[in-house]
């Protein structure tokens, strides 16, 4: 049995610490060294255990359970109002040359690095050295072994990560599968299973000393924090991931975009298949054909409302696998099959309602973790957009700020506007609640994947869907995707910003080599998914949005079975790709109606300009590491659309 070599450091809860192997045995001591925890608690994933850590943040303060009967075993959390969203300045990969993570192109002096922010190994250990040293003292520290996937699933990593919040260990225990069957499962093969290193720290010892509580008297008591040195580092080739100074969201659950995204790419990467940030869903047509999509956005983009959707047309069916990540690999037959590596939704809530994805707000009801969400004195939670008709003149509202009497249009000393839940809140629900889950989601070897959709928020240019004309034409749109920017990061300015494959703040390693993985993945005897683009954000003249969107996206989805089904009578090519007829898409029945030539017009000055944003970018970032198939697709592009201007 693994036993600290500090005899102060005392031992709770029920986990079994003689399961622990030399490799993991060793990575707990070298931070138990390090960080000086006064306990250390190994975590089983029981619900006895989860009842009561909860428990315990209620008693401190941490968290409020909701009390109103429409909620069973949910919980509103408030943060501090300087640690709210990802930070995406301070999230930086570490190896041991610059090439290995920024593409040539962005290492020249004055070129902005938008893809990839690095730092040597060497100087951020040294950044670490100054930060890490007794940060839990006074704290316990949780040991949270987690699986990315099904546990024992082939298409699953596994992961240890080290906390001192039990807000991210009960977030984790939704987000992942944590506990006991994770830890046997690091020792069933004849060598031991490769684990991802996870360490995290509020960096707030407990107690403070003098000068830490002379820093704390502005923020919140309940929710510790440096936010003033937050640093979340990725080792990718030791498979490390070291996270200071923040307990939110991204920043703190290291199972969700540090390890799911930027590690598991660059293991991606090594090993053959891909980690993206990309929805899973199931349709079904009336007919019964099944097909699996899945689908790449920006967040706060639609990604939950789609992964949700209740179809508009009859006989249509959607279920849910993910809404979020996805991780894909070629099987031996050749299909492409994707597992979702999390086990729950970490989803924006404002702006998620009966109208805009009903199934989500059904599933939030059970087993929730709010975050900054507002909360009412009938002992519930309440968020812009959530309902029309909630009574905010008779109901006691507090906002996430704490705000007692929380109304509508309150403004500050400056006019600006007080929210009454921050923008980028959130809901952290098991997969397993929600009522559309696809029966399939725990399946050990995953689901095919017959089409990918790249999307983003365009209020013009981009018309309502199109289909790429081939796989390298594909990855080609997956890397010029824009999209207005939203609040899901703190430190965001541009109002359009290249987010190629929704992955901007996500990469593990060189764009260059990821759009070169990308088109290699294309050999003989694969069945390759067709990829389209999905616009539903087009505007007219007095910025009203164009098409209904939600339910209705069942009517693209339609039109795009009947091109993996190989029916040619209902696109047309396009200097862009394959665009739908005008009878393509059913829309005749829509009330009120849509202007479907504007809908999938293709503005060919706004395409120059889009074409020449999109070159500028590619060339600027990617430089000499751009591949050949990419250069070769801008060239291509920028043929067909003077082409297309000349004949007119």
């Amino acid at each position: 049995m693994w036993t600290s070599k500090d005899k102060s450091i005392s031992v709770e809860g029920k986990g079994d610490f003689s399961l622990l192997n030399a490799a993991v045995s060793d990575f707990l001591e070298q931070y138990v060294r390090t960080c000086s925890p006064s306990r250390l608690h190994l975590c089983d994933g029981s619900d006895e255990e989860n009842k009561k850590l909860c428990e315990l943040m209620r008693e401190s303060g941490m968290v409020r359970p909701l009390t109103s009967k429409e909620y069973t075993n949910c919980w509103s959390v408030r943060t501090d109002p300087t640690d709210v969203a990802r930070l995406e300045s301070k999230t930086l990969i570490c190896t041991p040359k610059e090439e290995q993570v920024v593409a040539e192109g962005a290492r020249h002096p004055g070129t902005p690095n938008m893809l990839g922010k690095w730092m040597s190994e060497e100087q951020m250990d040294a950044q670490m050295k100054d930060r890490l040293p007794r940060c839990m003292k006074g704290r316990v520290m949780y040991i949270i072994p987690f699986s990315m996937g099904p546990v024992g699933s082939p298409l699953a990593k596994i992961g240890i990560q080290l906390t001192d919040s039990p807000y991210v260990v009960a977030s984790m225990r939704v987000m992942t599968r944590i506990g006991t069957p994770v830890i046997k499962t690091l020792n069933t093969g004849a060598e031991p299973t490769e684990f991802v290193r996870c360490m995290h720290t509020v960096g707030r010892p407990d107690p403070a000393d003098p000068a830490e509580v002379q820093k704390a008297k502005m923020r919140l008591p309940t929710w510790p924090c440096d936010p003033e040195r937050v640093l979340i580092a990725h080792y990718p080739m030791r498979r490390e991931i070291v996270s200071y100074g923040s307990g939110y969201g991204g920043n703190s659950l290291l199972g969700k975009k540090c390890f799911a995204l930027r590690i598991a790419s660059w293991i991606g990467k090594e090993e053959g298949w891909l980690a993206e940030h990309m929805l899973i869903m199931r349709v079904q047509n009336p007919e019964g054909d099944v097909r699996y999509v899945a689908a790449a956005f920006p967040s706060a983009c639609g990604k939950t409302n789609l992964a949700m959707m209740e179809p508009s047309l009859p006989g249509w069916d959607v279920k849910c696998v993910g809404d979020d990540i996805a991780w894909l690999k070629f099987d031996n037959e050749g299909r492409l099959r994707a597992i979702n590596p999390e086990n729950g939704f970490f989803g924006v809530a404002p702006g998620t309602s009966l109208k805009t994805n009903p199934n989500a707000m059904e599933m939030v009801h059970r087993n929730t973790i709010f975050t900054n969400v507002a909360y009412t004195e009938r002992g519930d939670v309440y968020w812009e957009g959530m309902d029309p008709t909630y009574d905010l003149n008779n109901t006691k509202v507090i906002s996430w700020r704490g705000i007692p009497h929380w109304k509508p249009g309150m403004c500050t000393m400056d006019g600006e506007v007080i929210t009454a839940a921050h923008p980028n809140s959130r809901f952290c629900t098991p997969l397993s609640e929600c009522p559309v889950v696809d029966p399939l989601y725990n399946s050990a070897e995953g689901v095919p994947i017959d089409a990918i959709i790249f999307g983003g928020r365009r209020p013009d240019t981009i018309p309502l869907v199109f289909e790429s004309f081939n796989w390298p034409h594909g990855v080609f749109l997956g890397s010029a995707m824009r999209s207005e920017t939203t609040k899901a990061a703190a430190d965001v300015t541009e109002k359009l910003r290249h987010d190629p494959f929704a992955m901007r703040p996500f990469f593990g390693y060189n764009f260059g080599e990821y759009l070169q993985h990308w088109l290699n993945l294309e050999k003989p005897g694969r069945k390759m998914p067709s990829i389209f683009h999905v616009n539903w954000f087009l505007r007219g003249e007095q910025n009203e949005f164009l098409w209904p969107g939600f339910g209705e996206n069942a009517r693209i989805l339609e039109w795009i079975f009947k091109r993996l089904n190989g029916d040619s009578s209902v696109a047309r090519a396009s200097p862009i790709g394959m665009l739908p007829t005008n009878s393509g898409i059913r829309s005749n029945d829509l009330s009120p109606s849509v202007d479907m030539d504007r809908l999938l017009n293709v503005d060919h000055k706004l395409w120059l300009k889009e074409e020449e944003a999109i070159r500028s970018f590619l060339e600027g970032q990617l430089g000499k590491d751009c591949p050949a198939g990419i250069v070769e697709q801008i060239h291509s592009l920028r043929e067909r659309l003077a082409n297309t201007c000349s004949e007119e």
